[in-house]
C-alpha cells in the first residue's frame, strides 16, 4: 500500500509502505474510511521532533474492521469502529480509573502510521468502539474527529472542571481548542471565551458555542479575561497549544482555586515556579484518555447533537499528503482530512 512517510523536515511523501498484518492475537486490521493531520504531527514535520529514519505518519483513524486476531472477542469483520491514538486493554486498574492513555499495556497506535489505507490496531477489544450501525458518509469526518481532537478537547474540559454556571476560557484556536468549545457547551458552561485572532476560527468557535471572542494574547489577553470576570479570572481554562507562553497565559487567566486543563503537547515549555505556586490553581492534563469518552462522543455524533467534523476545512486525497501538511503548517487550514 501507499501512505504518508516523513523523511525529514518539510519532506513528507506518499510512498510505498508494507501492508499491516496481524502480529498479536489481540490485533485488528481496519480499512480506513478517512484520516487526517494532527497539530502534533507538525512538530516532527517542522523538524522540532527529529527521527533518524523514514517515519510512517498519522494517529487519527476510523473505518471498517477488515480482519481480527484469534483472541479478539468483541469485534467482527465489517463493523465501523473508532479508536484512540493509544491502544489500551480497557480492563486494568488505570483504564478503569479513566486513564487509558497510561494503561499498563498501552501502545502508541500511530507507530503503524494511520495516514494510509489500512492500519493495525493492537489490543483491539479494548481500543476500538463500534458504532451502532454503519454511519453515513456525512458522519465520517465527525467520527474521525472523535478519535483525537474531540476526545482531547473533551478531556481538557473535564480536567478543567467545566460545568454549569462556570466561565471557561480556551487558549488555542486549533482543532483541539475548537473541540474544547464543543465540550464546554455540552458540559453546561455558562460563558465560553475563545481566545483567537483568526476570523475563520472565531466564526467556528461561535458556531460551536463560544459566547465571547478575545483577540488579545499574553498579558493583554490576561487583562481582558480579568476585565470580563470582575477581576477574578475564569473558573476553568483550557490550554491547547503546548508553549510556555500559552501555559502561563492559561494559568494567569484562571481565578484562585480555579482549574486549568492542559492538553497541548509541551515543546520547550518552562514554567516559572513562583508564578505557578502563588497562582493557587489546579493543574491537570496530559495525553488525553480518548477511549474513556468514545462511547458518549460516538452517540452524540450519531444522534446529531454535535458536529465536530466542521474542524476539517480542507479535504484532499491522501496522495496529496504534502499539500495537506503545508496548508496546516502555513495556517491556511485548521485541519486537513484525507480521503483514502
Amino acid at each position: 500500500m501507499r501512505g504518508a512517510v516523513l523523511y525529514g523536515p518539510k519532506d513528507i511523501r506518499f510512498d510505498e509502505r508494507p501492508d499491516p498484518k496481524i502480529v498479536a492475537a489481540t490485533d485488528a486490521i481496519i480499512r480506513l474510511s478517512a484520516t487526517c493531520v494532527c497539530g502534533s504531527d507538525l512538530w516532527p514535520y517542522r523538524g522540532v521532533d527529529r527521527s533518524s529514519e523514514p517515519t510512517p505518519m498519522g494517529h487519527e483513524y476510523c473505518g471498517i474492521v477488515e480482519e481480527v486476531g484469534s483472541a479478539v472477542r468483541n469485534l467482527r469483520r465489517g463493523q465501523f469502529v473508532v479508536g484512540s491514538f493509544f491502544a489500551s486493554d480497557n480492563t486494568c486498574e488505570i483504564c478503569q480509573a479513566g486513564y487509558h492513555s497510561r494503561c499498563v499495556h498501552h501502545e502508541y497506535v500511530g507507530a503503524g502510521g494511520a495516514q494510509a489505507p489500512f492500519l493495525r490496531v493492537p489490543l483491539a477489544d479494548g481500543t476500538l468502539v463500534p458504532t451502532r450501525e454503519l454511519p453515513s458518509k456525512a458522519l465520517v469526518p465527525s467520527l474521525l474527529a472523535a478519535s483525537d481532537v474531540l476526545g482531547t478537547g473533551w478531556f481538557a474540559a473535564t480536567a478543567a472542571a467545566v460545568g454549569p454556571g462556570k466561565t471557561v476560557a480556551v487558549v488555542g484556536d486549533g482543532a483541539v481548542g475548537l473541540c474544547a468549545v464543543i465540550a464546554a457547551k455540552q458540559l453546561g458552561a455558562e460563558r465560553i471565551i475563545a481566545m483567537s485572532r483568526h476570523p475563520s476560527r472565531q466564526k467556528l468557535a461561535l458556531e460551536f458555542g463560544a459566547t465571547d471572542i478575545v483577540t488579545e494574547r499574553g498579558d493583554e489577553g490576561v487583562a481582558r479575561i480579568k476585565e470580563m470576570t470582575r477581576g477574578l479570572g475564569a473558573h476553568s481554562v483550557i490550554e491547547a497549544v503546548g508553549s510556555s507562553e500559552a501555559m502561563m497565559q492559561a494559568i494567569r487567566c484562571t481565578r484562585p482555586g480555579g482549574h486549568v486543563g492542559f492538553v497541548g503537547v509541551p515543546h520547550g515549555a518552562d514554567f516559572p515556579g513562583q508564578d505557578v505556586f502563588f497562582a493557587e490553581v489546579h493543574l491537570h492534563g496530559g495525553p488525553a484518555p480518548v477511549r474513556r469518552f468514545l462511547p458518549e462522543l460516538i452517540d452524540l455524533i450519531c444522534d446529531g447533537k454535535i458536529d465536530p467534523g466542521k474542524v476539517f476545512d480542507l479535504t484532499l486525497p491522501l496522495s496529496e499528503v504534502a499539500e495537506g501538511y503545508r496548508a496546516m503548517d502555513e495556517r491556511r487550514a485548521i485541519k486537513t482530512l484525507f480521503t483514502v
